[in-house]
């Protein structure tokens, strides 16, 4: 069981290893545009100017492929290269079903397994030599497109349905109740489907008149990749040499209020990373609650502090979240085993 354990980890690494660089090609692209363009009170990080366009338009390209990047890398360590295009394909159809990484994540694992499953069929010597480049993709590929559309789409669907209504009848509650839960919302998948019911909720409430709605989820937004950014800085020894890269481009993207930041370390990690991020993001979140933080656009991290009331909570709610999350998820992790060169 530990050894089976240890390659999962393994097959994990392998495809946040290759989802690395398009993570910060495209998150430090998106971050520079949006850093350069400014944000418009209640319209969020409006970028106009040709260049600047163009620069978010490659962030953005680049960002589309981080999750069939990495649910092809996945694929591809569990069953070589016969797994990179099915697992590339369930990469695209969790973008397209908004299952985030997480559902990238599912759709890696299952491609490599089923085509190493199918790799391991006896067929007729004629048949072997289009096996991996023909019949192993075209069959992985259709039993992980039947399983991401009519499996896992449809539970997301509801899911999201259910946290929408929940939220709406928690608005006139307990404003660090709410909080605490759309804090963690935000982080859970940082940008996926849960990110977004939360993120659009709160941005929905702007255009009601209420901007405090939006102003803890504003700071929860960036502390994970700045808290995650922060750890790699307090303990090395936990963190990788790419891992450790990655973490000053976190922090890039955390100041621009860019969540997915993070999402490589979450992918290798989720269950030390996801939690401590949670539980920073909430906490976060909670003191900007109690604060009566606002925020007048719909967009998050520091670059807002222009169209944030009560800037001075907005600053110490993010520092408390940053340590929460560094301090929990470097107590959690342990040395990494091996040091890249």
């Amino acid at each position: 069981m530990k050894e089976e354990l240890k390659k999962i980890r393994e097959y994990l690494m392998t495809g946040v290893s290759y989802m690395i660089p398009i993570v910060v090609i495209g998150g430090v692209l998106i971050a520079f545009s949006i850093a350069l363009s400014g944000v418009k009170a209640g319209e969020g990080a409006v970028v106009t100017n040709p260049m600047l366009k163009s620069m978010m338009d490659i962030g953005v390209a680049a960002f589309s492929m981080m999750v069939p990047v990495l649910a092809g890398f996945i694929a591809f360590g569990i069953a070589d290269r016969p797994g990179i295009a099915p697992g590339l394909v369930g990469g695209v159809l969790a973008n397209n079903l908004k299952a985030g990484f997480l559902g990238g994540i599912v759709a890696g694992f299952i491609a490599g397994y089923t085509a190493r499953w199918i790799k391991g069929w006896k067929v007729h010597k004629n048949l072997r030599p289009i096996m991996p480049i023909f019949v192993i993709p075209l069959l992985t590929s259709l039993i992980v497109g039947f399983l991401m559309i009519y499996v896992i789409g449809s539970p997301i669907s509801s899911l999201m349905t259910s946290l929408t209504n929940t939220l709406k009848s928690m608005s006139t509650g307990n404003a660090v109740v709410l909080a605490l839960i759309m804090g963690a919302m935000i982080a859970f998948d940082m940008g996926g489907p849960v990110n977004k019911v939360a993120f659009m909720f709160a941005a929905a409430m702007i255009g009601e008149g209420v901007v405090t709605i939006m102003g803890p989820v504003a700071v929860a937004i960036c502390i994970p990749p700045l808290g995650m950014g922060v750890a790699t800085l307090l303990n090395k020894k936990k963190y990788t040499k790419a891992e450790q890269e990655a973490g000053i481009g976190a922090i890039a993207m955390g100041l621009i209020g860019i969540t997915e930041g993070a999402i490589p370390f979450a992918a290798a990690d989720p269950l030390r990373v996801i939690p401590s991020i949670m539980t920073g993001s909430a906490v976060g979140a909670a003191i900007a609650a109690i604060g009566k933080v606002g925020d007048h656009a719909p967009h998050g991290g520091p670059i807002v502090l222009p169209v944030v009331d009560n800037r001075l909570m907005f600053i110490v709610a993010v520092i408390v979240g940053v340590i929460v999350t560094a301090l929990m998820v470097n107590a959690l992790k342990k040395n990494v085993e091996v040091v890249e060169e």
